[in-house]
């Protein structure tokens, strides 16, 4: 008879417990003297594990799903900082450079006020989108086109917080010329599974999806602050008045790629294609060297990616913890495999 493998969790997500079940493995309970070998948990959790104070020593026969430090990736502002050091040092080895091109401008404010102020100014009529760096969800997050409006929000920052802990933020230039798909924008949630950091062992789902607006794509200034119209995340989305409970506002990868190839030609789809998978190796390349690369650990990173009109894709983000819950059976099928 083989071995048990037993299981613990942080939240009980049908997703994660019915593969878990599926697979004949056991739910641990603590004091029953066996130790637990797969541990799905929250990144505090994590945090805790790992804080050398906690005395906390993993077996050999024991995996967890983040690695120590996996917000180099996961947090707007130090992957931005990443990847601005792995272009550098590709500049330097007289790499190609124009491949590593797939964020938006992005500065941290408050630190970068100054820097971004000057590129404001050089290009006035730009529109900005405004992140907390470490929050997901869609929230906190608001679009701009006048200095004024940076301001403003500096000033009701500080007045909200304790004296030198405003929220960091960050703000990059708002990819305004997005495919649309019958008049309405949408992005890309890829899944992301890395088992290694050195080397790099990394597996990409074909099960991703498109998310899509409930409202047409105007950029009209009069619509800048509809967040319907600008932002896709589905907790916002699901607000709507025009949301579909069906299908959620969502494609499978499958049929967004049939639709390109059918509209822009298998070619132009393969080169997309192509383009979304280099992005993903670089991104994890950029912060290869700085991952603790604990061989307890893998991760399930949830990639945010924008196609524009020029058939250029964006990285937007990479989410540490991709919602695993489920608003639509469609949603349930996916995730569940």
């Amino acid at each position: 008879m083989g071995v048990s493998i037993r299981w613990r969790s942080d939240f009980d997500k049908f997703v994660v417990v019915s593969n878990f079940e599926r697979r004949g493995w056991i739910r641990w309970v603590a004091g029953e003297g066996e130790d637990w070998n797969v541990y799905w948990a929250s990144v505090h959790t994590v945090k805790q594990i790992f804080n050398p104070e906690s005395g906390i020593r993993l077996g050999d026969h024991q995996i967890i799903n983040h690695f120590p430090n996996h917000y180099e990736l996961t947090r707007k502002d130090l992957m931005v900082k990443n990847l601005k050091r792995y272009r550098k040092e590709a500049e330097k080895e007289g790499g190609d450079v124009e491949s590593l091109d797939f964020v938006p401008l992005t500065f941290t404010l408050p630190a970068d006020y100054s820097l971004f102020a000057e590129e404001f100014r050089r290009y006035p009529h730009t529109t900005w989108i405004m992140k907390p760096t470490a929050k997901a969800q869609g929230k906190g997050i608001f679009l701009i086109n006048k200095l004024t409006q940076v301001k403003k929000w500096a000033t009701g920052q500080q007045a909200g917080s304790v004296k030198g802990t405003a929220e960091a933020y960050v703000v990059s230039r708002y990819i305004d010329n997005p495919l649309l798909i019958g008049g309405r924008k949408f992005d890309l949630r890829l899944y992301v599974v890395v088992l290694s950091y050195r080397p790099l062992r990394v597996y990409l789902s074909s099960l991703g999806f498109a998310r899509f607006c409930n409202v047409k794509y105007s950029h009209e200034l009069g619509d800048l602050d509809n967040q319907f119209v600008h932002l896709t995340n589905v907790a916002i989305q699901k607000h709507g008045d025009s949301y579909n409970d069906k299908h959620g506002n969502k494609w499978p990868l499958t049929c967004l790629k049939l639709y390109i190839e059918s509209t822009y030609g298998a070619e132009q789809s393969d080169q997309l294609f192509g383009t979304i998978n280099s992005i993903i190796v670089n991104s994890l390349k950029a912060c290869q060297n700085v991952m603790v690369n604990d061989r307890h650990c893998f991760e399930l990173y949830g990639y945010d990616v924008i196609i524009d009109t020029q058939m250029k894709p964006w990285l937007i983000e990479v989410n540490a913890s991709p919602s695993l819950s489920s608003t639509t059976d469609a949603d349930r099928l996916l995730k569940s495999k």
